[in-house]
């Protein structure tokens, strides 16, 4: 995905901009991107939220979430560093700000297990109650690339992105253990309430790839030279 990109403007109001969940199995492909953008919106660098792994083929590496309102910033970056280009993440944000407490707001898993080691947690001090902008419809959404900088595309695999507007979800509801193996493999979400503005994107027509499988037909539009590989992390 280093040169493509998928886009949407919602056309509707979202369920909850206070409540949702972002679920994405990644593979990291090596590469010059300084970040890998995973999943983008708002109107300018000012005001935005983002998640994305910077630079995992120089000294960095670390999954990182941020969100900037006028220009002040909440972020989490994890102390762990994502470098391995042969395995699947599976990559989960989760978050309700009514929640009375700050660490709880917003919380990131990877492989089924909460991150708890950051070297910045200012999402911690994020407002109770504060609108996410996952979700609006006052902003298009970018899958692999940030509108506000270039070139900051993702480069590598992507696979079942999906977006859950206004319900915060734990992983098991997008993925499960291996009894055998131990390993987190991804399961088929039953059951998810998606709200208004939720998606699902399995990519798996070559000649529509971002079709919504939802049911809500939030599809977005491709950009690029996006292409369909057969390494799936099922």
């Amino acid at each position: 995905m280093a040169n493509s990109y998928l886009t949407k403007t919602f056309s509707g109001a979202q369920t909850n901009a206070k409540k949702g969940t972002f679920s994405g199995w990644f593979k990291l492909s090596s590469g010059s991107d300084t970040y890998y953008r995973m999943f983008v919106t708002g109107a300018d660098q000012n005001n935005r939220t983002d998640i994305n792994i910077t630079n995992p083929t120089g000294t960095a590496g670390e999954l990182n979430m941020q969100h900037y309102i006028s220009g002040t910033g909440y972020f989490l970056v994890t102390n762990r560093l994502f470098r391995d280009f042969n395995a699947w993440y599976h990559i989960l944000v989760s978050y309700d700000t009514t929640l009375a407490t700050g660490s709880d707001r917003v919380k990131l898993y990877v492989n089924g297990t909460r991150e708890t080691s950051f070297s910045t947690s200012d999402m911690n001090n994020i407002p109770q109650n504060t609108d996410l902008l996952w979700g609006n419809n006052s902003s298009a959404h970018h899958i692999g690339n940030s509108p506000h900088f270039s070139p900051r595309f993702f480069n590598g695999y992507m696979s079942h992105v999906s977006y859950v507007d206004g319900t915060a979800l734990t992983p098991t509801s997008f993925g499960e253990t291996d009894s055998t193996s131990g390993i987190w493999k991804f399961k088929q979400p039953t059951g998810v309430t998606w709200g208004n503005n939720g998606f699902h994107l399995k990519f798996e027509n070559s000649a529509a790839l971002g079709t919504d499988s939802s049911g809500n037909t939030n599809t977005f539009t491709v950009n690029g030279n996006l292409k369909q590989a057969v390494d799936t992390p099922s």
